[in-house]
């Protein structure tokens, strides 16, 4: 009896543990994204050009359907971008707002000059979706 009483509170110490464990060091969204553009950024945002913007659906390997977003963006300023991020905004026949996400548009080095090509695929649009080309809008840049 003794033995089984110890392993009960072994476990519920352990699960304690881990949910404090958990709680303590996971980060909030709002600490680990910043939400809005920096004075820098801003100032930059009208150097990198977004052009050949299209929209597909196609079906995924499970099924679902999933739209991509694709297109070429231009770096036509004179610093290099290591990190740039996208709100993607999505209306329904209204005009309102179904679905704001925010993704990465450059994951990798462009240097002043450069283009290259994205795809940005997303599964979750609701069904009072629109289906027309979302608004994007630059939310992020990080320099070299």
């Amino acid at each position: 009896m003794g033995s089984r009483t110890a392993i009960y509170t072994l476990a519920v110490v352990l699960f304690v543990g881990g949910v404090f464990a958990w709680v303590v060091t996971r980060s909030t969204p709002s600490s680990t994204l910043p939400s809005a553009l920096t004075p820098e950024a801003k100032a930059y945002v009208r150097n990198l050009a977004l052009s050949e913007v299209s929209m597909k659906a196609t079906e995924s390997y499970v099924k679902q359907m999933v739209t991509e977003i694709e297109g070429k963006i231009t770096n036509n300023g004179g610093r290099t971008v290591k990190l740039a991020e996208v709100h993607c905004i999505f209306y329904n026949s209204y005009g309102e707002m179904v679905l704001r996400e925010r993704v990465p548009i450059i994951k990798s080095v462009l240097r002043p000059g450069e283009s290259r090509d994205f795809r940005l695929p997303f599964d979750t649009i609701p069904a009072s979706w629109n289906n027309q080309l979302p608004q994007l809008v630059i939310a992020r840049i990080e320099f070299m």
